[in-house]
């Protein structure tokens, strides 16, 4: 490693790989309010965030562990759970007045199909503008929860659904689903 006058020490957040800032600069450059998902081993958290030069301003959040207290009995790492809050996410910013936004992954890889994209869904069907692909959206099935209710149906291993069982997923996610929006 040269050190010298020439020399130019990269940032921090550039080093340790959590910040892209070419693709940072882009989504700032929009003018649009930011959708930052990300996703952890228990919980999905959506935010809305605006730039501002001092520091970036969070103006609506959600997480799965909202869920919890409008009934939902399942897990909060999951497709539904990503949809649902996603739903509350796009339910509390049309109270601030917002309507568009534009989607910041992050580090986070793009996967066809997957919890960020379920979540980007809920946003969308709550009536926020984001531009994303419907080919990258899970299928309905998916995001009802049918898959696992089917898995847990066929399940051979007898713990892996010991707190909860899954049967009445499909009915909770509809219950949960028309509570949002009735709000």
């Amino acid at each position: 490693m040269k050190i010298g006058p020439t020399h130019k020490i990269p940032f921090k957040r550039r080093l340790k790989g959590s910040t892209n800032y070419k693709r940072r600069l882009g989504l700032l450059l929009s003018g649009k309010p930011r959708l930052v998902i990300r996703k952890s081993l228990k919980y999905i958290t959506l935010q809305l965030i605006e730039y501002d030069p001092k520091g970036d301003k969070t103006i609506v959040s959600s997480s799965s562990r909202e869920l919890k207290n409008l009934g939902w009995n399942y897990s909060t790492s999951n497709i539904p759970a990503a949809y649902l809050s996603g739903l509350i996410l796009g339910s509390k910013a049309k109270e601030k007045k917002i309507k568009e936004a534009i989607l910041d992954i992050g580090p986070l890889s793009s996967v066809k199909g997957s919890k960020i994209y379920a979540a980007v869904k809920g946003v969308i069907d709550a009536g926020i503008e984001v531009p994303c692909s419907e080919d990258m959206f899970p299928s309905e099935s998916r995001i009802k929860g049918e898959d696992i209710v089917k898995y847990s149906k066929d399940c051979s291993k007898k713990n892996q659904f010991t707190k909860n069982k899954p049967s009445n997923m499909v009915d909770d996610f509809e219950k949960i689903k028309k509570k949002i929006l009735k709000d």
